[in-house]
């Protein structure tokens, strides 16, 4: 066994010590072994201190080079994931990719320089390339309204499906955070849902809340789904069982095909609550506190996609001159 791959075991040991999700860990570990497969063919390199900053600089110009699925740590896998028949097998990887793959690699180098695993730290000098960000798809309110329409109540999964988009979209939680709520988490009375650490991207205990609209869809969906499937899980599968991400994904793109809705997943639910937030005068600080952000500047990076008709609408609700009021009210 290669030295490297005793070191990625260590890094995966820690990251599971630190309670990271499935799929960060998931993606953390494609990438470095990705790498370790590259290090050994083209490199020769088996152990973690032998890499320097420029056999990184070659893997990242070589990921930009080739195209997507083409390489495997596994080479066994290929005849039953068949990766050539995707759409866009061979499609060059977009900036944002690379970028993505940088910074597993940078976390991963950091983590060995820090526990002295390794002498020096490659990585050091290594950047992200600029990229220009694009804005967040915004959802029309006519589109929304056919999204919600196209559902098929009669069906268990359909009508579960809806009320997770609803959800999504009154309240700003991740897709991840929404199939982990259990019955006992959501308070109806008070119109909130506790969101536990162990199930938030933060690590830290949070509220969301949601409207008295939301409140009778959820009342009715719980007598519904208690009628038929006896399960801790507010969403669950027909058998009672925990809803699976990739599998709610699957379905919401079979919805949004229906209506034409091309760009739109179940993270752009939560992009549309934040910019609708903002429109109609909420306040940034509690946005980040909503979607469950570290900082203000996350909030500012990821979701401030305001454009200038924005701007204008946001600004007649508030303009000094048009609220001034005389003493006596006129």
């Amino acid at each position: 066994m290669r030295e490297l791959d005793l070191q990625i075991d260590d890094f995966m040991l820690e990251c599971e010590t630190k309670g990271l999700s499935k799929r960060t860990m998931s993606s953390y570990e494609g990438t470095i072994r990705l790498l370790a497969e590259y290090l050994e063919k083209e490199c020769g390199i088996e152990d973690a201190n032998d890499v320097r900053e420029i056999h990184l600089k070659s893997y990242i110009k070589y990921l930009q080079e080739r195209g997507k699925y083409t390489v495997v740590v596994n080479e066994n896998t290929k005849a039953s994931n068949r990766p050539e028949n995707r759409r866009d097998y061979k499609e060059k990887l977009d900036d944002v990719t690379i970028n993505n793959y940088v910074r597993n690699i940078k976390v991963f180098f950091n983590y060995l320089y820090f526990e002295k695993i390794i002498r020096t730290n490659p990585v050091e000098r290594i950047k992200k390339k600029k990229t220009s960000r694009k804005p967040k798809y915004f959802i029309k309110d006519s589109e929304l309204i056919k999204l919600l329409n196209n559902f098929t109540l009669s069906l268990f999964h359909e009508y579960r499906d809806k009320i997770i988009t609803e959800l999504i979209l009154d309240t700003g939680m991740r897709l991840g955070e929404t199939l982990l709520i259990k019955v006992t988490h959501v308070d109806l009375s008070k119109r909130c849902i506790l969101l536990p650490a162990e199930n938030t991207k933060g690590k830290r205990d949070r509220y969301v809340f949601f409207s008295k609209k939301m409140a009778l869809e959820l009342k009715r969906w719980l007598q519904y789904k208690d009628r038929y499937v006896n399960s801790k899980y507010l969403f669950c599968t027909k058998r009672g069982e925990h809803l699976e991400v990739q599998y709610f994904e699957k379905n919401f793109s079979k919805y949004t095909e229906r209506v034409g809705l091309k760009e739109v997943s179940p993270h752009t639910l939560r992009n549309n609550f934040a910019k609708r937030f903002l429109m109609k005068g909420g306040d940034i600080y509690a946005l980040s506190r909503i979607l469950g952000h570290s900082s203000v500047k996350v909030t500012e990076e990821a979701y401030l996609d305001l454009e200038d008709d924005d701007l204008n609408e946001i600004y007649q609700k508030y303009s000094p001159l048009a609220n001034l009021k005389s003493e006596r009210g006129i």
